[in-house]
């Protein structure tokens, strides 16, 4: 198992790809180093002239300097979560002052178009995650990782936050849930989130993170009207009359949490784990998916990014 990321560095002349079979890991962290330090950081990353399939690919990031560009999406670190995504969006538009910073909701499916490239097939199996018990363990935090579906103007379930979504389903959602566990209101935060509506064969959905072919998934519900609401889970919050009800993220304190995230993630210098690997395993054959080194120096200036981020958020 990998943590599979995509890089590209895109300019007038083409573009250069780049992926990581571990570089999906923080790399929300790494990017709020700034493009002084994340753009070389990248480049070093081994060159690759395939792609991974889509749904394989847990974090991305395309950046063009000649048009100061970058998009970004990740399943994991800040903006998987509904506390602290609106922070780092902002701190990450700060550090990369003079750049159009953009989410892309729908994974690398949405950065190979961005490029002009054929969409690749989309993949026709559905996990989608099981119904939880209102007293399911994972509701006993404040994070749960979960998707919260409301039905009509009278249930709401909760489901186990992995793999598809649960608008992949298509109608056969309401026949799964049909005699699933009511919680008749979620008043937690959520990783995802969808509001069917069967009387007026509406549908609207959301999630913090990003899914292959998601400007598409309207296609799997034939006769129905789907809207996609990106990250905007207040839409759902409106739709479903307060039934999912989470917590309002708090700006001060999400925006302290993932500066001290990105301090600690460049707090050091960070050797080239390959090396490490092949003294370990002398036999063995080492691929290039791992990180490179990070010096003393670069490490210095992407905290010092991170810092002028920060003190620009905060006002000081």
């Amino acid at each position: 198992m990998g943590n599979r990321a995509t890089f590209v560095i895109a300019g007038p002349d083409g573009c250069t790809r780049h992926r990581s079979s571990y570089g999906a890991v923080a790399l929300d962290l790494d990017l709020l180093a700034g493009p002084e330090v994340v753009i070389p950081y990248l480049r070093a990353h081994a060159p690759e002239d395939s792609w991974y399939p889509d749904d394989m690919v847990e974090a991305g990031v395309l950046a063009d300097p000649s048009r100061r560009l970058l998009l970004v999406f990740a399943w994991e670190g800040p903006a998987a979560s509904l506390r602290t995504r609106a922070a780092g969006l902002e701190l990450l538009r700060l550090a990369w002052p003079g750049w159009e910073v953009r989410r892309l909701y729908d994974g690398q499916s949405g950065l190979r178009a961005h490029l002009g490239l054929a969409p690749q097939e989309r993949d026709t199996d559905v996990y989608p995650g099981p119904a939880l018990e209102p007293d399911d363990e994972e509701l006993a935090g404040p994070d749960p990782t979960v998707a919260v579906v409301t039905v009509g103007t009278g249930r709401c379930h909760v489901l186990a936050d992995f793999d598809d979504h649960p608008v992949e389903e298509g109608p056969a959602l309401l026949d799964r849930l049909r005699d699933a566990p009511d919680h008749g209101r979620h008043r937690l935060r959520a990783d995802a989130g969808i509001h069917v509506d069967p009387a007026r064969r509406r549908v609207g959905w959301w999630l913090n993170t990003a899914r292959p072919h998601a400007r598409t998934v309207g296609q799997l519900w034939p006769g129905w009207t789907v809207e996609f609401w990106e990250d905007r889970w207040e839409e759902h919050e409106r739709a479903s009359g307060g039934r999912f009800a989470p917590p309002a993220p708090d700006r001060a304190a999400a925006l302290a949490d993932v500066r001290a995230q990105a301090l600690e993630r460049w707090a050091r210098p960070r050797a080239d784990v390959r090396a490490r690997l092949v003294a370990a395993l002398p036999h063995a054959t080492i691929g290039q998916g791992f990180g490179p080194s990070v010096t003393a120096q670069r490490a210095a200036a992407a905290r010092a990014a991170v810092e002028r981020a920060y003190a620009a958020a905060v006002g000081t």
